[in-house]
């Protein structure tokens, strides 16, 4: 089958969701209102609340958080054939993913940008958001410590990727200063020289490789394992607007224009999808992941149709940057839809190659012996790539092979340069990888300030210099341990299934949301169905995990995998106790009737109004 049907059938589907759906949400079920005040606006510190223009924060927001799974989930399920990813990525993003992401934006933007887990307190109960808080922060540091792996073995004793990815700090930085201070809203020509001054970045890599300056960019990976975490703290600590957000911004016109290439180059060559709907995996005994494809095609394609993760940057840096309400869902739900494009895009890339091919690159040489299938085109790939790309497991290579291979395949004379395309293919994954650890580091830098300013109230305040040097420090120190010791690579399948737990609980707090505020008590249907199914799905890939840790002794994991399960099965049992409440209730309650006045965080609540910023 051609994979332009595919192709042209998801594109209209999320064309038709964003037009229809996520109008309704925000006109029926949200009632946004750019009456409603931002809390950029209404919170203006210059540091962390900083009202951006839309398409900036747009940049920010998908490239925050679009990280690792949207590329590599989709070519690692694609195992089990190409029907179980694409129809979770298309109705997964559309019904789950996408609604939660905007509902948490919402929530956030009305609590004047604070933390999932203060919402969860103000919305649901002090328990709720306590234990909220200690999940997030855990799941959060395994993530960073897990994507931080995958840009050390992208960019380890790699000058080229290193270079260009360290250029796009100063220039972010140059085009902030631009934007933001010298020429404020100046976004088409800070646009038009940041993203020449990137392609530059990229052109010239190779020339600075083979220089005598390539030492300067050259780094082992206990090297690149410190750098890591030390570039996570700058960017948690300096002004958002100063590199977090141009940066962000400027890697999404890379990310997207790739993107975009790539289903340009799909309408070129038209290939063939070479993977069945099915495979004998569907049931399990697979060669990369060994479970069923219930419940592993949903946790193992994380981010490309619905991610927790995300929840922390809806409650993190975006809602701290809109300017107004009626940009959510371009925001929330149209970066989303973005992301499930991305993950399309990669699950396209992985089956279009021949099945034996696939799996050589993405199993080792025991196990693929074991399959009994022979290599096809792989070693003519060899030849183009220049590298032998045999028995690389992880997903990262074989997406970037496939999708040099369409690149090339559009021409003759491009054929010749596809060692270049799949060098930047794979500087490309780690820029997006990236760009979801700065902003994640940040984020958890937001949480732990939260949590720390219970015990002591101006640590909780952002704008407060010496408690954002310090929380800043402690997140990265503590993923970089984790990061420098490689320890996190024997929990990755544990935060696969936590992650996407978050992403219930995060739906679990918009249903309780949605029915405090909603005109009709059924709207809270469209968070209620999708978190059912995410809970179950979860706990039973959790409850699958601790049997697999089981049997090789691994028993930290087993504690680690029970106490995250046992915290989610607290806070759903809470929320639920509140919707039995508010289902009895026959008018809203909530953020939309002024309940309660809740202040900028960046003040202490009893400040008399003047006394904001």
């Amino acid at each position: 089958m051609s994979v332009l049907y595919l192709l042209i059938g998801s594109l209209c589907a999320f064309a038709l969701a964003y037009r229809y759906y996520a109008a309704f949400i925000a006109a029926r079920v949200l009632l946004l209102d750019d009456r409603n005040i931002a809390p950029s606006v209404l919170c203006n510190d210059g540091q962390n609340y900083v009202p951006t223009n839309k398409w900036v924060v747009f940049g920010h927001h998908f490239a925050a958080i679009a990280g690792a799974g949207p590329l590599i989930g989709p070519v690692l399920a694609a195992q089990y054939g190409w029907g179980p990813g694409f129809f979770w990525i298309l109705l997964g993003s559309i019904f789950a993913g996408c609604v939660h992401d905007m509902i948490i934006l919402f929530a956030s933007y009305r609590h004047e940008g604070q933390s999932l887990s203060v919402i969860a307190e103000k919305d649901v109960s002090k328990i709720t958001g306590a234990v909220t808080a200690v999940v997030i922060l855990f799941i959060i540091l395994v993530a960073l410590a897990g994507l931080g792996v995958a840009v050390v073995n992208a960019l380890f004793n790699n000058p080229w990727g290193v270079f260009s990815i360290a250029m796009t700090i100063p220039i972010a930085m140059v085009i902030g200063l631009y934007m933001f201070r010298i020429r404020p809203g100046a976004i088409l020509s800070g646009s038009i020289a940041g993203v020449t001054l990137v392609c530059a970045a990229v052109f010239f890599g190779p020339h600075i490789a083979d220089s005598s300056l390539a030492g300067w960019f050259t780094f082992d990976k206990k090297q690149m394992s410190i750098l890591l975490p030390i570039y996570g703290f700058c960017a948690a600590a300096i002004p958002v607007w100063l590199l977090l957000a141009p940066r962000d911004y400027l890697s999404t016109f890379m990310k997207i224009g790739v993107v975009a290439a790539l289903a340009v180059g799909l309408l070129f060559v038209n290939p063939t999808i070479k993977m069945p709907l099915v495979t004998d995996f569907v049931h399990g005994g697979g060669p990369i992941i060994p479970g069923p494809w219930w419940p592993y095609v949903f946790i193992t394609i994380a981010c490309g149709a619905i991610s927790g993760f995300h929840a922390l940057i809806g409650s993190g840096t975006t809602p701290k940057m809109i300017e107004r309400e009626t940009e959510i869902p371009v925001i929330g739900y149209g970066a989303m839809l973005t992301e499930a494009f991305v993950a399309m895009m990669a699950l396209f890339a992985a089956v279009t190659l021949v099945p034996a091919d696939y799996f050589a690159i993405n199993t080792s040489s025991a196990v693929f012996s074991k399959l009994n299938m022979q290599v096809v085109d792989l070693p003519y790939l060899n030849q183009l790539v220049g590298l032998d790309v045999a028995h690389r497991p992880g997903g990262a290579i074989s997406l970037a092979v496939g999708m040099a291979h369409i690149f090339s395949s559009i021409s003759e004379g491009l054929r010749h340069t596809m060692k270049y395309w799949f060098q930047f293919i794979i500087m490309f994954e780690a820029l997006f990888i990236l760009t979801t650890i700065d902003a994640g580091t940040r984020v958890a830098r937001y949480i732990l300030q939260d949590v720390l300013g219970y015990a002591y109230k101006p640590l909780s305040r952002k704008d407060w210099m010496p408690g954002v040097i310090a929380t800043s420090a402690i997140v990265s120190l503590a993923w970089g341990y984790l990061l420098y010791t490689g320890d996190v690579s024997s929990i990755w399948p544990m935060f696969g299934a936590t992650n996407q737990t978050l992403s219930a609980v995060a739906l679990a707090i918009g249903t309780t949301i949605i029915l405090r505020i909603g005109r009709k008590k059924a709207y809270a249907l469209i968070t209620f169905v999708p978190c059912i199914l995410i809970t179950i799905t979860t706990l039973a890939a959790g409850y699958m995990n601790i049997q697999t840790y089981l049997a090789k002794s691994q028993m930290l994991n087993v504690w680690l995998s029970m106490a995250v399960i046992a915290l989610v099965v607290i806070i759903i049992a809470d929320n639920i106790r509140v919707w039995l409440k508010l289902l009895r209730t026959d008018k809203p309650i909530g953020m939309n009737d002024d309940r309660d006045q809740i202040y900028c965080p960046i003040v202490p609540a009893d400040a008399p109004p003047d006394a904001r910023p």
